[in-house]
């Protein structure tokens, strides 16, 4: 039987910087992972970071190889059709950027730290259950190489995403789930080719939806909207890059450098989100909580302020013996959470072709919202300050 202070469910992003987090201020944690370690690498996700996740890896002490290598965007570009107009959000936050830097890199170097420390990562376990969690002496079981073992602990951080066992362990009759499935999915597209613009721009286009985004100066990530029926196999390079070239605007599409496929996927779109997300002991942090679309770039980053809150709560814990503080962890994380939702929803319904799904009016709504925010200056500063983050709330 082993015991630890902080059972951690998943070795996804958000599980190994909290568990990183937590040994720098000496407060022992294990990580449980259904998966082995190659196959969370082989994850393709986010890569833009906000002022706050950005600091917060810093304060880990994995910053390295993401100031080394990490581009500091300091704008962002909206394009309607041919029509460009750059957010400056340095500029119009007083200082805050964002920086790309992948998800998987992100994910390695967490790995490669937590490794080197010798902390423990207990990887393709299964029969995950958690018990007792209302309890003060909660525990977790699982299987590995078909033997059950116990883990017992004080706090548990569901850190294994959607389809995860730790928001099933909260009773249906407790939580409330509000969900919205929207009638397309983004088809992306990962290729060794320089970006086709310094800056990633989102683009609103007759044809579609369109975002050209990057890992690096020499690997791009593109991605158009499909409607949910579509295929990928049905998609060869040859037909996506096509497609995205009428999407971009003609003075980024003769910047289009393209070439074989890394890696190509169709993701749904939605937007979920549980409450409570904590249930006695057990805080639900990142997916396993709540989703967002990608369109304003939040998945990731709220999960980290997930991390951020529950960190600072668990360093209150063992370093001044305040358990009162727990309770904050819900209220605290659903209030950034729920501006999260509503920034990518806005920005979802702004930019995307609903194709019926709306009536005229509504589009018209649309067409006249995205003209004020991208030629107005207060429009502007409202998507520059929810797009680098706003600031992690202080626990009382």
């Amino acid at each position: 039987m082993k015991k630890t202070k902080v059972a951690i469910i998943g070795a996804g992003p958000s599980g190994l910087l909290l568990g990183q987090l937590l040994s720098k201020q000496g407060i022992d944690n294990v990580i449980l992972e259904r998966v082995t370690g190659e196959y969370v690498l082989g994850r393709i996700r986010a890569g833009v970071l906000e002022q706050g996740f950005a600091n917060l890896i810093r304060e880990a002490g994995v910053a390295h190889n993401m100031d080394s290598v990490g581009e500091v965007h300091d704008g962002v570009e909206i394009a309607f059709n041919d029509e460009r107009v750059k957010i400056e959000l340095s500029k119009l936050t007083g200082g805050d950027s964002v920086i790309v830097y992948g998800q998987v890199e992100i994910t390695k170097d967490l790995m490669q730290a937590r490794q080197e420390a010798g902390l423990e990562t207990i990887y393709e376990v299964s029969n995950t259950q958690l018990h007792d969690v209302k309890s003060q002496t909660p525990y977790v079981t699982y299987e590995k190489d078909g033997v059950t073992h116990t883990l017992q602990c004080d706090y548990i951080a569901g850190c294994d995403g959607f389809h995860g066992v730790s928001r099933q362990t909260i009773p249906l009759d407790v939580r409330t789930e509000y969900e919205k499935v929207y009638p397309f999915g983004w088809l992306g597209l990962l290729a060794d080719t320089p970006p086709v613009n310094d800056e990633l721009i989102y683009c609103k286009n007759d044809r579609g939806f369109a975002l050209a985004s990057m890992r690096s100066k020499t690997r791009s990530r593109y991605y158009i909207q499909v409607p949910l029926t579509e295929k990928v196999e049905d998609w060869s390079d040859e037909r996506f890059w096509e497609e995205l070239k009428k999407r971009l605007p003609a003075s980024a599409a003769k910047n289009l450098v393209t070439g074989p496929s890394i890696e190509k996927s169709i993701a749904p779109l939605r937007s979920f989100i549980c409450e409570p997300l904590q249930y006695g002991n057990l805080f639900l942090v990142g997916d396993a909580g709540h989703i967002v679309p990608p369109t304003g770039a939040k998945g990731l980053n709220l999960a980290a302020s997930d991390v951020a809150t529950l960190y600072k709560i668990m360093t209150k814990v063992y370093k001044e013996g305040d358990k009162e503080c727990i309770s904050q962890y819900s209220d605290i994380v659903l209030r950034r959470v729920w501006n999260g939702v509503r920034f990518s929803w806005w920005m979802t319904d702004m930019m995307h072709d609903f194709d019926g799904a709306k009536d005229q009016f509504d589009e018209k709504m649309s067409t006249s919202e995205m003209n004020y925010f991208i030629q107005s200056e207060a429009g502007k500063k409202v998507i520059a300050e929810q797009y680098v983050g706003l600031p992690y709330e202080d626990i009382k």
